[in-house]
């Protein structure tokens, strides 16, 4: 269950206590350089690359801490946990490692690929449970098997020992620093992570600036800042599912709101535009939390010039197949996919006059959905353009209408366009 401490603050002894346990199971992952990014901002811009990790995320240095420093009367009783992805693997290895029993409950709807691995890493430690469509439905379900079980809770960030081990994270970027570090941008969902990372910093590095990083469509970590209590978010959007959470840790809300310098939010779009740049131009493989901190640059473009910036590249738990979701959601960020009610006239030559007068030389059609209409004069279609400038789409909502095609924009109409998206 979650811990009901309410003063608590990481000592760095605990976080180094933290790193002797991880030695062996949590690989010392590397800080690498990007020269791209840091020619591109002139800065000098390092990775730290937990992506890398056994589970390919940060989560295995939280699980296992906790689950290690349970007493053997706790182990003999199991845990439990609730996760839909990267938390759930980490408890997985952990059971393993430790040769603990545990039951991992996640919602139905989770892809088979991150059950897949959660079963692959825990083995016959670990049982699986698929409970209701959400999270919020597997966490309580997982609370109610602790109530009648005893099994441990093992939180996935909201634990003195979770955000312990998330912060060896911070540890080991001091060590593997060969200069002093400027800005530090993290990633924050529930807060473990950001919770010890910046404790170590302002111990160890306290000249840094650290830069917390969410997703637009939940920024539970900013909110309750701004507000000065821990505050629960009525709705979310889930697409950066390892960082979107409704409410971060009530442990990890007072730490972070000391030690961090600002939250900052980065648009969905705009961190899968930074996904796809990653794979093509580095052969990155970073889910969309993974994402956020380098997603975070842009905003801090004049500030980081000249210094040394490290981004905590937190996961690549990425699922294949939202690929294509990846891809549609960067060229809407971008400007260059545009989604319109076009009518045309019912006769012949409407669509060649279109694709003629209508479009630019550079302008592709990705989309389209007609249905002819033999009572009207004109038929309703829903086209996608595709643009290589961003610059043509004036040109482009120009010619549609002059020439009678333009119907409606379903760019700002997020209900109409989630039926084509």
């Amino acid at each position: 269950m979650p811990t009901t401490l309410k003063a608590y603050y990481p000592k760095i002894e605990a976080i180094q206590s933290a790193a002797q346990k991880l030695k062996g199971v949590a690989l010392l992952t590397p800080l690498t350089p990007n020269l791209g990014l840091s020619k591109e901002f002139a800065a000098n811009i390092q990775f730290k690359r937990e992506d890398l990790q056994p589970v390919r995320s940060y989560k295995i240095r939280g699980s296992y801490n906790k689950i290690s420093s349970l007493s053997r009367e706790e182990l003999d009783k199991g845990i439990v946990c609730a996760s839909a992805g990267n938390h759930a693997q980490g408890v997985a290895f952990s059971c393993k490692k430790l040769e603990v029993k545990g039951r991992i409950f996640m919602p139905a709807p989770t892809p088979k690929q991150k059950i897949a691995q959660v079963e692959m890493f825990g083995e016959d430690f670990v049982e699986i449970e698929l409970v209701g469509d959400t999270f919020d439905d597997a966490f309580h379900a997982a609370q109610q098997f602790q109530e009648k079980s005893g099994a441990v809770f093992i939180h996935p960030f909201d634990d003195p020992k979770v955000v312990e081990g998330q912060g060896t994270v911070g540890l080991e970027i001091l060590q593997q620093a060969e200069n002093p570090i400027d800005y530090l941008f993290m990633p924050v969902g529930g807060g473990g992570l950001s919770a010890g990372v910046s404790s170590v910093f302002k111990a160890l590095s306290p000249q840094t600036k650290i830069i917390g990083v969410e997703p637009a469509g939940a920024p539970a970590m900013k909110t309750s800042i701004e507000k000065g209590s821990n505050t629960t978010l009525k709705h979310i959007e889930k697409f950066v599912d390892g960082a979107a959470v409704k409410k971060v840790g009530d442990l990890n809300f007072e730490i972070c709101r000391q030690n961090l310098t600002e939250v900052i939010t980065v648009e969905e779009g705009k961190v899968c535009d930074v996904i796809l740049q990653l794979y093509n131009k580095d052969a990155i493989v970073a889910e969309p939390a993974g994402a956020l901190s380098i997603s975070a640059l842009d905003h801090y473009a004049d500030e980081i010039k000249g210094k040394n910036v490290v981004c905590v590249l937190s996961g690549s738990n990425n699922d294949i197949t939202r690929t294509e979701e990846i891809k549609e959601r960067a060229l809407l960020y971008k400007g260059l996919k545009h989604y319109f009610v076009v009518k045309f006239p019912q006769r012949a030559g409407a669509l060649k006059q279109f694709v003629v007068e209508v479009l630019g030389p550079d302008d592709d059609i990705s989309h389209f959905e007609y249905t002819k209409k033999n009572s009207r004069e004109t038929g309703s279609a829903v086209v996608g353009i595709e643009l290589k400038n961003s610059a043509d789409f004036s040109q482009l909502l120009e010619n549609m209408k002059r020439l009678g095609f333009y119907g409606d924009y379903l760019n700002d109409k997020q209900y109409l366009l989630d039926l084509v998206v």
